[in-house]
């Protein structure tokens, strides 16, 4: 019960660093890839946030992307193994082209979370410890403090430049 316990945290932080490290790879805190990040940048940025990192926030509030692709990836593989993956990788492609973006960050996340998820099933971790994990990834982005968030993720940012 206990080792059962420690995965949650183990898979927020496995899904953290995996979502963040791809949208920052695909260039997400550049500029707002979809109508509204640049708002929600703005906004969070007026409040004494980061810039980069407020577009990045507002990136995922606005678009299915690399956090979105990670959730439905660990939905995917918690309903039918790999190919449950794949199918939610599709469906975050789709959901990218609804809201006129290009989708690559959400549509590689889901397909690394996919595999990610599925190895950690392999050595003991369930798929619902990653939705578990997920959700608790989003809201130390979301939910807890934009201008902290944002700072973060803006200093993550400026490492990759």
């Amino acid at each position: 019960m206990l080792s059962e316990l420690l995965h949650i945290p183990a898979a927020a932080i496995i899904s953290w660093i995996l979502f963040v490290a791809v949208d920052i790879f695909f260039k997400l805190p550049e500029a707002g890839g979809v109508v509204g990040a640049t708002a929600i940048a703005r906004d969070i940025e007026a409040g004494g946030g980061d810039i980069s990192g407020g577009t990045m926030m507002g990136n995922i509030v606005c678009s299915p992307d690399a956090s979105a692709g990670t959730l439905l990836a660990a939905c995917g593989v918690y309903l039918a193994g790999i190919p449950g993956g794949l199918a939610a990788a599709v469906m975050v492609y789709i959901g990218n082209r609804i809201c006129y973006d290009p989708g690559y960050a959400g549509t590689t996340g889901a397909v690394l979370a996919t595999f990610v998820i599925y190895g950690f099933t392999q050595v003991g971790f369930a798929a619902s410890d990653f939705i578990a994990g997920m959700v608790i990834a989003i809201l130390t982005i979301q939910g807890l403090s934009h201008t902290h968030a944002s700072r973060l993720l803006g200093r993550l940012w400026r490492i990759r430049e």
